[in-house]
């Protein structure tokens, strides 16, 4: 479910920001992606039982999709602050919505891990 995954994740935090149901157009342009496209996609989560999709109404998550979606907000939130922090990369944000729906719970929790790691080392206060 990767390049499904973005679109889950987008109708997600877009619920969170303005509410439900998440308009096509504001997935589409979230994703940079054309508005055939981003429904047809809608209507694949809607088959798989993520969603519920009204032509021109737009996205409203499931209970399915809604822990799906909080699973790939974690996922998501971890990656961008490791891109942000430990990597600098110029776009932590849209780098980490592209690996959100690959990267294993396992994965996860290692890069949460390093980042209190990273942290804990910052915090230590070291005489020079």
């Amino acid at each position: 479910m990767t390049d499904a995954s973005q679109y889950l994740l987008v109708c997600y935090l877009g619920a969170q920001e303005t509410g439900e149901p998440v308009s096509p157009g504001y997935v589409a342009d979230e994703l940079e992606r054309s508005p055939s496209v981003t429904t047809e996609t809608l209507q694949r989560l809607e088959r798989r039982g993520y969603l519920r999709y009204e032509p021109y109404e737009g996205a409203t998550l499931t209970e399915q999709g809604r822990e799906a979606a909080a699973d790939l907000h974690e996922r998501y939130v971890v990656l961008s602050t490791f891109f942000r922090e430990v990597l600098d990369l110029a776009e932590p944000d849209r780098e980490a919505m592209t690996l959100a729906g690959s990267v294993s719970p396992l994965v996860t929790e290692r890069v949460a891990e390093t980042l209190l790691e990273a942290e804990d080392v910052e915090a230590i206060d070291v005489p020079v």
